[in-house]
């Protein structure tokens, strides 16, 4: 079925496109942004894309709002894809009930546990269903290069990049991530979130840990070509969330190269933040992409 068209909005030269499909991995509707830089849409050439996986209470409306990486994206000639947070208009008890777990806050995991397993199945929506039905798309397939394709995000999306990209190696060619909850089976989000979500608890969890993942081995792809900026006066950096100290010792600890993790003095948890560097962001996709 065709992704169905909710708004165009023209910005930048190019167009954000509000669109939405009904999932048969969710078992709902799901909605995502579109941008499609102005060289796509003339049909010079389809535009290699960046996968942007949006952080706690958010939707694919935030980011493509507040984020400022269309500005940057227009210019190099690459597509955004802005898809939501988990599922919605379920009737499942306590979807609601927490800022931090539910609705607006599925970890881009799939779910193991009561009653979250049948719906909550975002890793395999951004990593499968999603790229399937955009890239195939009779209208929106042909504005994009479904080879080439680098993933970003913050916060809880910012888990979701690092997490996704570590796992699915060579469907992304570069990641990065702003204020990542980086160790999340060390933290209290991701304490929660895994022992909601999944039946082995905090312990399966290390299978959605970025560091863990990193400190099994996982990795053979060589260079991590990874960017974490983080802002030193993030409050949920300064209380233990994110633990980007963490994901450096584990990146020393196995020898890897390819990460930088930056900390920006002042900088806080906000769109102020990601606004601020959500070019150079885009920069570090399309430079793995081939467009710089």
């Amino acid at each position: 079925m065709p992704l169905e068209t909710k708004a165009t909005i023209t910005t930048f030269g190019g167009k954000l496109f509000k669109l939405s499909h009904p999932s048969s991995v969710t078992g709902t509707p799901m909605n995502l942004n579109l941008f499609v830089p102005p060289s796509a849409l003339s049909k010079t050439a389809p535009a290699p894309v960046l996968i942007y996986l949006s952080g706690l209470t958010c939707s694919p409306d935030n980011c493509s709002e507040k984020g400022f990486f269309q500005h940057r994206a227009s210019q190099l000639g690459l597509a955004l894809v802005y898809p939501d947070t988990s599922p919605r208009g379920l009737s499942i008890p306590g979807q609601n009930d927490s800022w931090d777990f539910g609705e607006a806050a599925g970890f881009y995991l799939d779910a193991t546990a009561e009653p979250w397993r049948e719906n909550y199945k975002m890793e395999s929506y951004i990593t499968s269903e999603l790229p399937s039905i955009l890239f195939s798309d009779p209208e929106f397939g042909g504005y994009l290069d479904g080879t080439r394709v680098s993933i970003t995000g913050h916060s809880m999306g910012g888990h979701g990049a690092l997490t996704l990209y570590l796992k699915h190696q060579g469907k992304y060619q570069s990641v990065s991530a702003f204020a990542p909850i980086a160790n999340p089976t060390r933290c209290p989000w991701g304490e929660k979130a895994f022992r909601g979500y999944l039946a082995g608890g905090v312990e399966e969890g290390k299978k959605h840990d970025a560091v863990e993942l990193l400190r099994s081995g996982i990795w053979k792809g060589g260079d991590l070509k990874a960017l974490v900026d983080v802002g030193t006066g993030d409050n949920f950096y300064k209380s233990g969330q994110l633990l980007p100290e963490n994901l450096e010792a584990v990146v020393k600890e196995k020898g890897l190269e390819g990460v930088k993790v930056r900390y920006h003095e002042g900088y806080d948890h906000s769109y102020y933040f990601m606004a601020s560097f959500s070019g150079e962001h885009v920069e570090h996709a399309a430079r793995h992409l081939g467009l710089l």
